[in-house]
């Protein structure tokens, strides 16, 4: 009997120890970044265009959060360090997040895009398929631009320096739906100027009960999948390009997949071009705009990419 005991004791601490081992393993995975922080040195590009703009830009990157209501959790804002020598307002640029991948676990992303002279955004939203979480960032940017007290004590780097009328918003996977919704149904849907969706068919999803119309997009919108196993059952070829014909033909719009990425990695896998669409559309930069408009658009010859639509206005 007392043998038998034993025997039991040392199973249940056999199995304790392996619940321990799986949880601490958990944990350890609820916390790794959904991008890398060197993934602008590590992914391959296949156009000058492409590999410019996914190098860091030249300025040095700050970081301010603050606390926000509800599911949000907080604001985490990346910006110029520099911010104070532009004469000129920022634009800004939205993050709507993906299943699983809140603002905290991509802070390279937003790091990348501040380092060419952008303010990011981005919460800890969970649910954003709806556009609310873009739409409430928005408006904290504009507490932030028109607030000309301290903030943590030292003078609002932000008053005057963020441009509502210049904004982009990009979203993955579910954060695709969101961005439909934000520059379509939301409060501040006018103020987008350049919107970005990456391997997101953005559809309706009875399902899940999510809802998009990409019939009501009036801005210049970017779509980008890719070829891999799970991209193509979440959101394959034939469903990006229903959604492209959906916006309308007098609205700017690029399709292209990616063919050396999977869902997760096109997170940031085609950030070179994303980058180039912001700096064209947003900051005017014409370099950037070769990417994608003129005789040669370069994203059409990358090898990278296939199955390109481009059709600019």
């Amino acid at each position: 009997m007392k043998k038998m005991l034993k025997v039991i004791g040392i199973i249940v601490l056999v199995v304790a120890i392996l619940v321990i081992l799986v949880l601490v393993g958990l944990n350890r995975l609820s916390k790794m970044p959904s991008v890398p922080e060197d993934y602008v040195t590590k992914v391959k590009t296949g156009g000058e265009i492409e590999a410019k703009y996914l190098a860091m830009g030249e300025h040095e990157v700050s970081y301010f959060e603050s606390a926000a209501m509800m599911s949000f959790e907080k604001y985490e804002i990346y910006y110029p360090s520099d911010i104070a020598s532009f004469d000129e307002a920022l634009p800004a640029v939205v993050f709507v997040n993906g299943t699983g991948a809140k603002g905290s676990k991509y802070p390279a992303l937003q790091k990348h895009l501040a380092s060419w002279g952008f303010i990011t955004i981005a919460t800890e939203e969970e649910h954003a398929w709806n556009g609310f979480s873009a739409e409430m960032s928005v408006r904290y940017l504009e507490i932030l631009n028109g607030f000309e007290g301290e903030l943590n004590g030292q003078a609002n780097p932000f008053f005057g320096k963020i441009d509502i009328d210049r904004i982009g918003i990009t979203g993955h996977s579910q954060g695709g739906f969101g961005v439909v919704n934000a520059i379509t149904t939301e409060r501040h849907h006018e103020n987008y100027k350049a919107a970005v969706i990456l391997s997101s068919n953005a559809q309706t999803n009875e399902a899940l009960q999510w809802e998009a119309d990409a019939t009501k997009i009036q801005t210049s919108t970017m779509i980008i999948g890719s070829t891999g196993n799970t991209d193509m059952a979440l959101a394959p070829l034939n469903s990006l390009q229903t959604l492209y014909g959906q916006i309308p033909e007098g609205v700017s719009k690029v399709l292209a997949l990616r063919n050396d990425a999977d869902h997760g990695q096109m997170l940031y896998y085609a950030d070179g071009y994303v980058t180039a669409w912001f700096m064209w559309l947003l900051q005017g930069d014409i370099e950037a705009a070769k990417a994608f408009s003129g005789d040669a658009p370069e994203l059409l010859s990358n090898a990278l990419y296939q199955d390109q639509q481009i059709n600019i206005h």
